[in-house]
């Protein structure tokens, strides 16, 4: 129990490499014994680094690298790193006397690197073992005192002190052991003659050899060694070198001659005749790669050579004779493979950090790339970089490892993702390269502001649209992604007539709906504006305006109003007219509105009478009351007429007033609610005269315009004229006249009655808006009327 203690006991030591340029990289060396419990300390990084121990968790303190087994790990909350795997030097650092393991410990925010090398010390758990359980030998009995036997070594797969130190052979007279150190196979022993031999006496000798390692405790194996007697040749081959030397290149073809080896015999016959061989030594079997003429001795190549598996070879041959008991002998022959560039790097990813943000500044390490080649030399030698012009670079951390790194702007919008190509280049001839593709994901930051599909948007809305309706969907659009592509709809507050826009609509902060929060009325509001503002979900939220204007619609959904001196349906107005009125006479004349626009406010004038009475007729646009005929006896003295006033909307309104029309036979008895008939001509006032004036100003303007524009449409070429009809003067059962054409009407109404007139002017090429109807009675009343479509009218009444 207390050797295992003292082998679990652990060597630490430190040192501290400084960078050239900062301490984004370092280097630390630490050193640990082989198979030591797991949780062992190794050594502490932040102490040995300086760095905050507070910090390691935030900063992602991590051990990195390139081993199949996680053999160390570190403690984010001290620093100290510790054994996490059993370590086996013989199965790590095979045939290797120095063994090291090569890590890195990665910090984050801000990214750095420091390389750890931990050095794994041999400890002695394993015993000297020999390839052979039993081995023969024989001597000739004529074998001169002091004569050396070559005897099997044996393999300790420890190194250093607990290698193979030293052998003893079990205590006999004839035969010691010549033990020598030093060369490829450490200790080599060799059976030593000391006393003569008689084989008559005895024929053969069983010695036990025993191999000891210099560890503490020491451990060790054994051998079982026959020796056999033979009486006859006398004189052992000899080599011309006790070392020879050669070199091949590592693609040798099979067959190629390395070396032509030469031992001789002084005996005579049989006795003088040499066969050469090679001698396996441990694990190594040497006619596998090579091959000798056991008569020539020339050695060729037989396997495949690869410098990078086994840079060199130590052979032993042996010349034996031919005699009755064959006497040997053996040398040593040194092989070096030369190295030609037949390995192409290697780029291995240790560590890649992705996705990285689009707003990544410069110098951010993206992953960590090591490059190794296998080759020696300059054909060892590699140089990497990244092909092709991409916001990425590669930086040498220290020898073949480097860190990719932003080099440029990133935009996921434009570019979600990149395929990085690095290639790596040795420097043999010709060079060797090879390529790893990296794919860096971008990920996204709240760098774009959601946008209208439109500057400004107009939508129209009927009048008396019930609360609730669906006025138009906002649809807005943002580049980015997820939640920074998550938008909300709000209204910005503004005040139409001291009325926030908040209390008239709502929208869904989701979809982007409009609805409405009451029903609008064209007549008391016939558009308003506000704004739309849609966010993004991003940190910071991004957000952008549209201006939306909202146009109502006329819908037909106000009567025509009667005006006064006229009340509606219900009461019944009285008109006098005298028996001798001539046909065309002036009885009365019907006002009335309408508060809607357009064909909805175009009113209609419709006269209803009993069957049979046919004395009375409307003007439909002007709503004058005239008789079409002299009274006759046969008449009636009390005529009742309903007037019906209706609009042009869809389904079309009215409205309706009776009037109850009295034929006297005295003139002086008729009465007028609308004007008070002058006695007398000469009372003809300043204001009749100054209205008489205008409405002949304007007649005469009028016609002016209308010659006019005959003449340009005269002087057009014949291909313009052909596309208007000839002018065409209409005269109307009212009393007005009409000039049109094709695209353009005039109506002119004009009226015997001076005391009054009417001009209403309708403009043509338009759509429906709203005009003023001017209506001069005296009192200079104003009444509103509509336009018509393609139609202009003046009349004067």
């Amino acid at each position: 129990m207390g050797v295992r203690q003292t082998e679990e006991y652990v060597w630490l030591y430190f040192i501290a490499l400084l960078t050239l340029c900062d301490w984004s990289t370092s280097q630390l060396l630490y050193s640990i014994s082989e198979e030591v419990n797991k949780g062992t300390v190794v050594g502490n990084i932040a102490k040995d680094l300086n760095l905050n121990v507070q910090e390691l968790e935030t900063r992602d303190l991590r051990i990195v690298s390139s081993y199949s087994k996680e053999y160390f790990g570190v403690n984010v909350q001290t620093g100290i790193l510790f054994v996490n795997e059993r370590i086996d030097r013989e199965e790590v650092c095979p045939n290797t006397i120095q063994c090291s393991l090569r890590i890195q410990a990665v910090l984050s925010n801000p990214m750095h690197v420091h390389r750890i090398e931990v050095s794994v010390l041999d400890v002695n758990d394993n015993a000297p073992e020999f390839l052979e359980k039993i081995y023969s030998l024989n001597i000739s009995e004529s074998q001169s005192l002091g004569e050396q036997y070559l005897l099997p070594i044996a393999e300790d797969r420890d190194i250093g002190s607990n290698a193979v130190k030293t052998y003893k052979l079990s205590q006999n007279e004839h035969f010691s052991l010549d033990i020598q150190s030093g060369g490829e196979d450490g200790v080599s022993v060799e059976l030593v003659l000391q006393k003569t031999l008689d084989r008559e006496k005895q024929s053969s000798y069983k010695l036990l050899l025993t191999a000891i390692d210099g560890g503490k405790p020491p451990r060790s194996g054994t051998l079982q060694l026959t020796v056999n007697i033979v009486d006859v040749n006398d004189n052992t081959p000899t080599f011309s070198k006790s070392l020879y030397k050669t070199s091949v290149k590592e693609n040798s073809s099979p067959g190629t001659l390395l070396i032509k080896l030469n031992a001789t015999d002084l005996d005579e016959g049989l006795n003088s005749k040499i066969v050469y061989s090679l001698i396996k030594r441990r694990n190594s079997d040497p006619s596998s790669i090579f091959n000798i003429n056991s008569e020539t001795g020339e050695i060729t190549v037989k396997g495949t050579l690869d410098y990078e598996d086994t840079p060199a070879y130590e052979v032993r041959v042996q010349a034996m004779d031919q005699g009755p008991v064959p006497r040997s002998t053996h040398t040593k022959l040194l092989i070096e493979v030369i190295d030609i560039n037949d390995n192409a790097p290697e780029i291995s990813v240790t560590s890649l950090m992705t996705p990285v943000k689009e707003d990544a500044e410069l110098g951010t390490i993206v992953a960590l790339i090591t490059v190794s080649d296998k080759d020696g030399g300059n054909n060892g030698l590699t140089n990497c970089k990244v092909v092709g012009s991409l916001p990425f670079k590669l930086k040498s951390n220290y020898k073949n490892d480097y860190s990719l790194v932003v080099d440029g702007p990133l935009d996921r919008e434009h570019t979600p993702f990149y395929n990085v190509t690095i290639i790596a280049t040795d420097e043999g001839s010709p060079p060797l390269s090879s390529i790893r593709i990296i794919t860096v994901h971008v990920s996204d930051v709240n760098d774009n502001a959601p946008l209208f599909t439109e500057p400004v948007i107009n939508v129209y809305v009927k009048e008396n649209s019930p609360t609730g309706s669906s006025l138009h969907r906002m649809n807005a659009f943002d580049s980015d992604l997820d939640s920074n592509a998550r938008l909300t709809y709000t209204l910005l507050d503004n005040y139409q007539r001291n009325i926030p826009v908040s209390s008239l609509l709502n929208i869904n902060s989701e979809t982007g709906d409009i609805v409405s929060l009451q029903s609008f009325n064209y007549e008391e509001t016939k558009t308003f504006q506000f704004k739309v503002q849609a966010t993004d979900s991003g940190v910071p939220p991004l957000s952008s305006n549209v201006t939306v204007n909202v146009f109502i619609l006329d819908e037909n959904d106000n009567s025509p109003t009667i005006l006064a001196p006229y009340s509606e349906h219900g009461s019944v107005n009285s008109e006098n007219i005298p028996y001798s009125a001539e046909a065309g006479y002036f009885v009365a004349k019907i006002r009335a509105v309408d508060a809607d626009s357009g064909y909805n406010a175009l009113l209609s004038y419709h006269l209803s009478e009993p069957k049979g009475n046919s004395l009375f007729r409307i003007g439909t646009s002007t709503g004058e009351i005239r008789t079409k005929r002299r009274m006759s006896d046969n008449d009636l003295k009390t005529h009742p007429l309903v007037v019906l006033v209706s609009d042009n909307g869809e389904p079309s309104l009215s409205a309706t007033v009776s009037i109850d029309v009295v034929v006297v036979e005295n003139t002086a008895d008729i009465q007028t609610q609308f004007r008070h008939v002058p006695i007398k001509e000469e009372s003809f006032s300043d204001l009749n005269l100054y209205l008489l004036i205008a409405i002949v100003s304007v007649s005469v303007i009028f016609l002016l315009s209308l010659i006019t524009l005959i003449a340009v449409k005269c002087h057009r070429t014949d291909g313009s004229f052909s596309r208007y009809s000839a002018p065409m003067i209409t005269t109307h059962p009212d009393g007005s006249w009409s000039y049109s054409k094709s695209t353009q009407q005039y109506d002119v109404c004009f009226s015997s009655d001076t005391l009054k007139s009417d001009v209403v002017v309708f403009p043509a090429p338009f759509p429906p808006v709203d005009a003023e109807l001017i209506s001069i009675n005296g009192g200079d009343t104003f009444t509103r009327t509509q336009t018509l479509p393609n139609k202009e009218k003046v009349c004067v009444l």
